[in-house]
C-alpha cells in the first residue's frame, strides 16, 4: 500500500495522523512563498516543525500570472521563482513538487499548439537540473480538459516527461482527471515508469472518496502492474475534513488491496 497524505494546511497534521495518513502535501505559494522574504518563510518552517507529520510535496506550482507558453512567456522569472522554492523545499524536506498550474500553462488562443509545446519543454529541461541541485523531484500534472488546454492526459504527459529527459522531472497521475476525460487506467501500465506521484479524487464533485463510493480498481490495478511505490494524496473538495479523513483512507485502502 502507498504511502498516504492530504492536500491540506500543515496545521492539520495532528488530525491526519490520528486517521492514519503519512504526511501533508502543502502548497507552494502558501508554504514555500518564493515572492516572500527569507525571513517570512523561517516563521513558517518554525511554526511546521511544531507539528507531527511531516511536508513531503507541495502542489500550486507556478502562479497564473507568470506564463509558461504562449507569447507571454515569461520563462526568466519562472525560473527564478522556482529556484527558491526548490531552495526553501531542500529546507523544509520537501521531495516532490507538483506542475499542474493551468492558467501558467494555458495555451492562449490562436498561438501555436507545436510551438507552445517546444516552449514548455525548453522551459522543462532549464528547470530539472536545478531540481536536481536541490534534491527535489518536480512531477508534471495532466489537468482534464475543463480545466486547461494543454496536457491533458497521462499519455501527453509522459511523452512531454520522455522528451525532457530528466530523472528529476516525473510524471503524475491523477485519478480524478483521468476520471474527468475518460482516460483509459492502461496509461498508468504504458507510462509507469515515468510516474512518481498520485493525486485522488471522486469524479462526481471532485469529492473525497468514500463520498459517492466511486470505483477506483482500475486505477489501483495498474498502479499495482507497476509495482508503485510513491505517496498517494487526496486532492479533493472537503465539507469536514475531520469526519471524511478516516473513511477516505479506508475506501482507499479496502479498494487498493481488493
Amino acid at each position: 500500500m502507498p504511502r498516504m497524505g492530504i492536500c491540506t494546511r500543515y496545521s492539520n497534521a495532528e488530525m491526519l495522523q490520528q486517521a492514519g495518513y503519512s504526511y501533508v502535501e502543502e502548497g507552494v505559494g502558501k508554504f514555500l512563498i518564493p515572492d516572500k522574504s527569507d525571513e517570512e518563510f523561517s516563521a513558517i518552517l518554525d511554526d511546521a516543525s511544531r507539528y507531527s507529520l511531516p511536508v513531503e510535496a507541495c502542489n500550486g506550482f507556478i502562479p497564473s500570472s507568470m506564463k509558461s507558453v504562449g507569447p507571454d512567456a515569461v520563462h526568466v522569472h519562472i525560473l527564478q521563482y522556482m529556484e527558491t522554492a526548490f531552495k526553501r523545499a531542500q529546507q523544509a524536506g520537501v521531495e516532490i513538487i507538483v506542475f499542474g498550474s493551468g492558467g501558467s500553462r494555458n495555451i492562449p488562443e490562436g498561438f501555436s499548439r507545436s510551438e507552445a509545446r517546444r516552449q514548455f519543454i525548453d522551459l522543462c529541461k532549464q528547470m530539472a537540473p536545478i531540481a536536481k541541485k536541490y534534491g527535489v523531484t518536480v512531477v508534471l500534472e495532466p489537468l482534464n480538459s475543463k480545466e486547461c488546454n494543454f496536457i491533458n492526459s497521462v499519455a501527453e504527459g509522459g511523452e512531454i516527461v520522455k522528451a525532457v529527459n530528466h530523472p528529476n522531472f516525473r510524471l503524475l497521475a491523477d485519478i480524478y482527471h483521468m476520471k474527468m476525460d475518460n482516460e483509459n487506467p492502461e496509461n498508468i501500465v504504458k507510462y509507469g515508469k515515468l510516474i512518481k506521484h498520485v493525486h485522488i479524487a471522486e469524479k462526481q464533485d471532485r469529492a473525497v472518496p468514500g463520498t459517492y463510493n466511486e470505483d477506483f480498481r482500475p486505477y489501483f490495478d495498474a498502479l499495482r502492474k507497476i509495482d508503485y511505490k510513491g505517496r498517494i494524496s487526496i486532492e479533493a473538495q472537503w465539507k469536514d475534513m475531520q469526519t471524511q479523513a478516516p473513511i477516505a483512507i479506508e475506501t482507499i485502502k479496502k479498494q487498493f488491496n481488493n
